[in-house]
């Protein structure tokens, strides 16, 4: 008589998260692409905002809970969480900010399960009285802490988290499956009226932080009098979900831009979410700025638009400021300029448009970024197993 051995339980993670589609933003695509790697390594559940499961991965379950006001999507995503939670024991509960980690924390808890949190930066420097008197003292308590860069980590290390909780692990990307298609290109430059001269692109949300009403008011002039043909296309909007931000609106900046004499050298394509789309802007452009804002109290986590640029072979000039170093590689992915050196700023830009780095040099840095690498050092990092369970292609 032979008696078949019990396969062992697939590990799972709960992350309970405010941030994913079909709110736009850098935290939400990386909370969708983490939920999609963790698939692969054992059941995922989530706990997030309603509208958002239509969009999750293909295997993943989604329960939703109401986004506004603040106070109830918290009250109604521990619930969910703590109903999830004992369905279904996980062997990790991850938040996907600061912001869910009293969830995590707590559910983890009453489960006697591991508590994790991926922290971007922001939300551990949020002054605000009641964050800092019960968020952070239970982001401190936390078991395991993931972080995006190593500026975030010191700003961990700083808020009184243990550096022996704390793992680097950065956001991934999404390598093209197809080498730098010129006709995409060609059809983006072609419908919108940008055939002639080269391009500067932005992409982000329009806040503070990302410094474009500074750069088309101090940085701009200066580029367009070397390369008068040039346009400066802006892919974003002002977010309407963030919790902290200074916003920067479209008509601000052309106000800025008209006010320096550039406006009409601006061009806004508004808020892109589908990726081929967004991959067809970065192929026409030349070159990617990120001059964001060296501001204390609102960092750049990472930088992760600089990493997507040069998944499409397309160099990022940035300011070296929080986890953009670690987003950008010096003389390989583009050039960092001291913060605030605006005629540092223009001279590179000028020198990268005149001398441009090798495209293919580009995309090998954007490849030590890959999701697969990613997902594989985030699941061992949460305690789930290192090979995949299920081989399936990137999305």
């Amino acid at each position: 008589m032979v008696i078949a051995k019990k396969s062992r339980p697939l590990p799972s993670v709960l992350l309970i998260t405010r941030n994913l589609p079909p709110l736009i933003g850098g935290m939400e695509r990386l909370n969708w692409h983490i939920a999609d790697q963790l698939s692969r390594y054992g059941q995922v559940n989530i706990v997030g905002p309603a509208g958002a499961r239509t969009l999750a991965p293909r295997e993943v379950h989604l329960y939703e809970v109401a986004l506004r006001p603040l106070w109830r999507f918290l009250m109604g995503a521990g619930l969910r969480a703590l109903i999830v939670a004992s369905k279904d024991r996980p062997t990790c509960v991850l938040a996907g900010s600061g912001l869910t980690a009293p969830l995590a924390w707590l559910t983890a808890r009453l489960k006697r399960t591991q508590a994790a949190v991926y922290l971007h930066g922001l939300d551990i420097v949020v002054d605000q009285p009641l964050y800092r008197a019960v968020w952070l003292p239970l982001i401190r308590r936390m078991d395991c802490v993931v972080v995006n860069s190593n500026a975030t980590k010191k700003l961990a290390i700083k808020a009184g988290i243990s550096e022996q909780k704390i793992h680097i692990v950065p956001p991934g990307v999404t390598l093209p499956a197809e080498a730098l298609s010129p006709m995409a290109a060609r059809d983006f430059r072609r419908s919108r009226g940008l055939e002639i001269g080269p391009i500067l692109l932005s992409v982000g949300r329009l806040t503070a932080r990302k410094g474009l009403l500074e750069f088309v008011r101090d940085i701009l002039p200066s580029v367009v009098v070397d390369q008068p043909q040039i346009k400066f296309v802006i892919v974003g909007n002002a977010p309407d979900d963030a919790l902290q931000a200074d916003l920067q609106t479209p008509a601000q900046i052309q106000t800025a831009a008209e006010a320096s004499g550039v406006g009409a050298h601006l061009h806004f394509v508004g808020a892109v979410k589908d990726w081929d789309e967004l991959g067809a802007i970065y192929r026409a452009a030349d070159l990617h700025v990120f001059p964001v804002q060296q501001i204390p109290d609102d960092p750049e986590g990472f930088g992760m638009v600089a990493v997507e640029a040069a998944a499409f072979g397309l160099p990022t000039i940035a300011y070296a400021t929080g986890g953009v170093i670690d987003a950008v590689a010096e003389g390989e992915s583009g050039y960092l300029i001291s913060p605030g050196d605006v005629r540092g700023m223009v001279k590179s830009i000028c020198r990268a448009l005149d001398n441009p780095l090798s495209p293919k040099m580009v995309r090998q840095h954007a490849e030590r970024f890959a999701w697969p690498k990613v997902g594989a050092e985030l699941a061992m990092r949460l305690g789930m197993q290192t090979s995949p369970r299920v081989e399936k292609p990137a999305l």
